[in-house]
């Protein structure tokens, strides 16, 4: 019996689900999963962490997204290709940016439009009057892409619940799958799912009490197990669906602004141009032979790697900042550049020191140059600027980053939804360095006169062991920008 899992989200869900995206994906593995999808709630934030952890254990891996509506529908959308990957992109985009900081907004209107690649899995759950109006739209808006996802658990309710989608099923003429809502890989995750839970309620675990799930049922459960609990039909159609979707990550490709190129030059005769013009500037008197044999090692790497257009791009606002008399620095491996010398990014001069190129741009490596330039503090704003008005604010936009889980914050949000003496719980985490391990917590338990073997604190350390690692939201990066040549949208979340 083949079955693929269609709806799961993980830890990127933030503090909905209880499980990082690769445990998730070795787990589907382990199980003989026909495949896999990663479903978190309005973001990609963690795709390329499943799409790796998928190579390495050779299972398929769907990409899509969980979206609750404001008329309390909830609905899942896939991406079978390259398209229908940047039509979810770009609802998520639109969805955030009208709402505020971690919260989105999505309509049901929203999806009559540029969602004509999606395939959709409506979960109804309980039945509501008004879902059938929105019932009817839905169908319009997706026709024969659209099934209706049966969610089981041994709570009560699995029969109620089977008779509603089934009868949705007859009247609308739509197709059945099974799906289990999945929020963590081990149902041993459930404690920490709690925990997680109640920290995005802000509620102690004691007082969440129905707010939490009621059952620790949502995990990838064995096939057989999934088998005892669905018709047949319903598994085999969760693979047909899997089988639609060929959309893989390896099929983004980055694509750099091209305007940095006058008309008629190639990027390689353009950069190489530029290159000489720093050679002359750098070594009035004439280059060494050395060095010049070097720039033209470089520039053959880079035309053959095809990354004229990355060096162009910093060149650029490298030459912005110094025409306001912004201070700034190239640093890391482009120091070992010849190239980035000539071209004014960093200022260590290749004819006084010897330096491995190869650290810098490798062949064998196959990945992109990194170059960090450092601008001074109080006058990086105007770059900022200069970079959204030079691209455009649909091409151009800050890179976030993710803040995950060290000792002090998780000592501090799991020790409030314990119901630890909070006074106790700040004195803890003030004194913890992020190096510290789980026997130095053990040792200030002592030191206050508390048992740190008692059944309560020993639960506290290994929910803190668990969380630590986790993301607990997105930030802002302070500088790194991610430029594109068309819409940032169809190929990254906004």
């Amino acid at each position: 019996m083949a079955y693929a899992e269609l709806h799961c989200i993980s830890n990127y869900s933030f503090l909905r689900g209880a499980s990082h995206p690769e445990e998730l994906i070795i787990q589907a593995a382990k199980l003989g999963y026909h495949a896999i999808a990663i479903t978190d709630e309005c973001t990609m934030a963690g795709a390329v962490k499943a799409h790796v952890a998928a190579k390495e254990n050779h299972i398929k891996l769907i990409i899509g997204c969980e979206f609750q509506l404001e008329d309390e529908l909830l609905l899942i959308l896939l991406a079978p290709n390259r398209t229908g990957y940047g039509q979810i992109c770009s609802l998520i985009t639109m969805a955030r940016r009208r709402s505020g900081k971690g919260e989105y907004c999505l309509e049901l209107k929203d999806l009559e439009f540029a969602t004509n690649q999606c395939l959709a899995i409506w979960i109804p759950g309980e039945p509501r009057p008004h879902h059938a109006a929105s019932s009817r739209l839905l169908k319009t808006f997706f026709a024969d892409r659209l099934w209706l996802g049966l969610e089981l658990f041994p709570d009560g309710k699995s029969i109620i619940c089977y008779e509603h989608v089934l009868e949705l099923s007859r009247q609308l003429n739509l197709p059945m799958l099974a799906a289990g809502d999945v929020r963590m890989h081990h149902s041993e995750r459930r404690p920490l799912l709690d925990v997680v839970s109640a920290i995005r309620m802000q509620q102690p675990i004691q007082l969440a009490g129905r707010l939490l799930l009621a059952n620790g049922e949502k995990y990838l459960r064995p096939i057989k197990h999934v088998a005892e609990l669905y018709p047949a039909e319903l598994l085999k159609e969760s693979c047909t669906i899997a089988d639609l979707c060929r959309f893989s990550l390896d099929e983004l490709r980055y694509e750099y602004p091209e305007e940095l190129v006058p008309p008629g030059l190639k990027p390689s005769t353009y950069l190489r141009q530029l290159t000489y013009c720093g050679v002359e500037k750098r070594w009035p008197d004439g280059a060494p032979p050395a060095v010049l044999q070097l720039i033209e090692k470089e520039l053959s790497l880079i035309a053959e790697m095809g990354y004229e257009y990355y060096f162009l791009t910093v060149f650029d606002i490298v030459q912005f900042a110094k025409s306001q008399h912004i201070l700034c620095q190239g640093r890391g491996s482009a120091a070992n550049s010849a190239v980035c010398y000539c071209l004014e990014i960093t200022e260590v001069d290749p004819a006084k020191v010897n330096l491995l190129f190869e650290r810098f741009i490798s062949k064998e490596r196959n990945e992109p140059p990194d170059i960090d330039v450092d601008f001074e503090h109080e006058r990086r704003e105007e770059v900022i600027q200069y970079i959204y008005k030079k691209y455009g604010r649909h091409r151009a936009a800050l890179a976030a980053t993710v803040v995950t889980y060290k000792q002090r914050s998780a000592v501090r949000d799991v020790g409030k939804v314990l119901g630890l003496d909070q006074q106790l719980v700040d004195q803890l985490a003030k004194s913890l360095s992020w190096w510290d391990k789980r026997e130095v917590l053990q040792e200030r338990f002592a030191g206050v006169g508390i048992n740190p073997q008692s059944a309560i604190i020993n639960q506290f350390l290994t929910l803190i062991d668990a969380i630590i690692g986790f993301p607990r939201h997105l930030s802002q990066h302070v500088g790194g920008f991610v430029i594109s040549s068309g819409p940032l949208s169809q190929l990254v979340p906004i």
